[in-house]
């Protein structure tokens, strides 16, 4: 993803410091109790027994830090969550990864993580949506369903002994197409229980990948009965029918309207802008950042400008302060 270059006046600069010291003026008191820097001592209650975790180390009798982060405590483990740090795969992530490699019954995606993940062939739904065994013919034409650089959304199952493995057996999961994708800091992607967004009003699909890839797309619509026809035919007239469909009405379907591309691109540089500023990503944030840049009556390009930079910074600060009053 392309970065954003800020080159601020004094006012901005001003503007910009005020607003983020604000932030976290707001933020500290919330976490005041628990966060720590390096070198800091953590109490503890050595009668209770305590177990040293990730971020600890033992100096002279006391517990210290020696990590940026929030202190957790889970019984007698206690611990540092690092405020900033790279992405760790959990069971149950929604990730957008990048296919690197099409090996022998298996993808390979780059997703953002030490080693690339692995998608087993027995671990998606086929295009023609059967469940059945998967054959020699399903293996050889593997590189018509994902080939390399394509961009798939999926599913963390667990690691296995040959590396991390995803699933991808929804209709929600699989290729994404006629859209961006962005990558920002993984820890700006908190796990939420939705990380799939219809945004009805500009016509666009957005997934926020737990990984730090996130995909910014023409709205496609599930299209279940579909698959529901294609089960009552035998395997040969669907493929006979899908090739001789490749023509007009895929040329039609592919076409992405002018005005929803330009939604697409003020999406992905809100999602530039909130990425610069280091704030959290959430759909709400960005059609927030989106709806701001649209009442300003800004082009799509000067999103990126230092101006409107400092903009979502103060309003991000007004609308937490004012959170914060009602609470």
């Amino acid at each position: 993803m392309r970065e954003i270059q800020l080159s601020l006046n004094k006012t901005q600069k001003i503007r910009l410091q005020r607003a983020l010291e604000k932030l976290e003026s707001l933020s500290s008191k919330v976490n005041s109790h628990a966060s720590v820097t390096i070198a800091d001592s953590i109490p503890v209650s050595y009668e209770d027994g305590v177990l040293k975790g990730h971020g600890t180390l033992d100096f002279n009798g006391e517990v210290i830090s020696t990590v940026c982060g929030v202190v957790e405590r889970v019984n007698k483990l206690v611990y540092v969550r690092t405020l900033r740090a790279k992405y760790k795969p959990e069971v149950g992530d929604i990730i957008v990864g990048r296919v690197s490699e099409v090996a022998q019954k298996r993808w390979r995606l780059d997703i953002n993580y030490s080693q690339d993940a692995v998608l087993m062939l027995s671990s998606m739904n086929l295009p023609d949506g059967i469940q059945r065994r998967r054959t020699a013919l399903d293996e050889l034409n593997m590189r018509s369903i994902f080939e390399e650089d394509d961009v798939i959304c999926a599913e963390v199952r667990g690691f296995q002994h040959d590396g991390l493995h995803l699933q991808a057996r929804s209709q929600k999961y699989g290729k994404l197409e006629r859209g961006q994708l962005l990558t920002v800091p993984p820890y700006l992607v908190k796990r939420r229980k939705q990380h799939f967004h219809h945004l009805e009003q500009y016509g666009v699909d957005l997934i926020l990948g737990c990984n730090g890839f996130i995909w910014v797309g023409e709205h496609v619509e599930a299209r279940d009965d579909m698959v529901g026809d294609q089960e009552k035919k035998p395997e040969w007239q669907n493929t006979k029918s899908q090739k001789n469909s490749m023509s007009l009405e895929d040329q039609e379907r592919t076409y992405t309207p002018i005005e929803t591309r330009q939604n697409i691109c003020r999406i992905a540089n809100a999602i530039r802008v909130l990425s610069t500023l280091g704030f959290n990503i959430t759909a709400e944030l960005i059609t927030e950042t989106v709806n701001l840049s649209s009442s300003l009556n800004l082009d799509i390009h000067q999103m990126l400008g230092s101006e409107f930079c400092v903009l979502v910074a103060e309003g991000e600060a007004e609308r937490r302060s004012l959170t914060k009053g009602r609470g």
